[in-house]
């Protein structure tokens, strides 16, 4: 007997139909003698909706009640699973995040897990109950609120709940069969691959990525949770994220992934004096605005100028706060440009393999693409380029590094 936590993405609980769907995969765990915890997301489209009526009410919106509304999704999910499990003879309950609780940080829109109390869900389940736990929400227990995790983080809940309750195994449902070695959509010669490491796998999340969340794998890598990605409408053999000690033929490059939710922002003539980095990001930080990508250019006459990147959602909180801040920051001009894509190459191989960044740029030379911004880690190297050439140069990297399937 294991216990198994198994959480279902907004495509596999879309519709009615699908819920059932669901309640059968379920079912067939429990009858095989599992103790079972299920997570689930909003129904697929709906929290889209929520976030499109806040923003449109007030782009600079009061995250507080932005929690409040795009919570309400997993609400009507977790009701509509549990009902679903009971028609076909398993035990179930619905909980939403405060009632566990999951306790968060008061970051709201973007909350972080502080811990879970998973005692009462434990008992439920070896007295042979499926709790069915609402994804991507929370409590702050300092003012009493709910908070919601950011977008994916129905993955997070699910990674955090495994490691609470001690789970085996924690089995993400969505609608692709594994994790691939770049978007199947745009490539589709790419590879499933059977097993990734945590650390692989937390590099290509966190540069666009969307199988996992990035904070799910962080968290997974920490508590050594094993993750298994699979679909929910085909029976077939998943993908593992699992340590790099598993793994016995670690690949230059695993992956290519892309995220078209960067903007960037260049600020021309900023004056270039100690501490103006931390006058520039240190109101972004407090405002929970993420700067990714940083370059500086080389001073002249003084000046200089200062380029980065956030993600776009975040672009006119950012904008906002720097424009407010002009005459003490002393900056000439801002630049905001949303028409951008990050492209990264990942692998756990580029540690003890030299080359992986020339191929990189050669490939993209060849392509007639301009690389705008550049930034590196030990087994990652990404790229900023105009929005328009993304599929270009996934399909450009992806043959370079010898990952097309025969």
């Amino acid at each position: 007997m294991a216990r198994i936590v198994m959480k279902f993405g907004g495509t596999s609980v879309a519709d009615l139909d699908r819920i059932r769907n669901v309640a059968v995969r379920v079912k067939r765990e429990v009858d095989a003698g599992h103790q079972v915890a299920v997570v689930v997301s909003a129904m697929s489209g709906t929290t889209n909706q929520l976030v499109k009526w806040c923003q449109e009410l007030s782009p600079l919106h009061d995250a507080r009640e932005y929690d409040v509304v795009v919570a309400t999704g997993e609400q009507v999910t977790v009701g509509l699973t549990a009902i679903a499990l009971q028609a076909i003879g398993v035990e179930a309950r619905s909980w939403q995040g405060w009632q566990i609780p999951i306790v968060t940080d008061h970051a709201h829109g973007k909350a972080r897990v502080d811990r879970i109390e998973g005692d009462e869900l434990i008992r439920r389940m070896e007295q042979g109950q499926v709790p069915v736990v609402a994804g991507f929400q929370g409590i702050e227990p300092g003012r009493n609120r709910i908070t919601t995790l950011g977008r994916g983080g129905s993955d997070l809940s699910a990674v955090a709940l495994a490691a609470a309750l001690k789970a085996d195994r924690c089995d993400i449902y969505t609608d692709v069969d594994g994790i691939y070695t770049t978007d199947p959509r745009i490539v589709p010669r790419a590879r499933k691959l059977d097993r990734i490491s945590y650390e692989e796998m937390l590099e290509l999340a966190s540069v666009g990525a969307k199988v996992l969340q990035t904070r799910s794998v962080e968290l997974a890598m920490k508590a050594r949770v094993r993750v298994q990605v699979l679909s929910s409408f085909e029976d077939k053999p998943g993908s593992l994220v699992v340590d790099e000690d598993e793994i016995m033929e670690k690949p230059i490059v695993s992956g290519i992934a892309y995220s078209r939710d960067e903007a960037k922002v260049t600020l021309r003539r900023v004056p270039d004096r100690p501490g103006v980095a931390a006058r520039i990001f240190g109101p972004l930080s407090d405002a929970n605005v993420n700067v990714d990508m940083i370059v500086q250019n080389i001073g002249e006459d003084g000046n200089t100028d200062m380029t980065f990147t956030v993600n776009r959602a975040d672009l006119p909180r950012a904008q906002d706060i720097l424009e407010k801040a002009k005459a003490e920051l002393n900056y000439g001009a801002l630049i905001a440009d949303p028409d951008v894509t990050k492209i990264s190459v990942v692998g756990i191989g580029m540690r003890t393999h030299a080359g992986v960044a020339s191929t990189m740029f050669k490939a993209l030379s060849e392509k007639g693409i301009n690389i705008q911004v550049i930034s590196t880690s030990e087994i990652k190297v990404s790229v900023l380029v105009a929005a328009d050439y993304t599929e270009l140069a996934v399909r450009a990297l992806h043959t370079a590094y010898g990952l097309d399937a025969p």
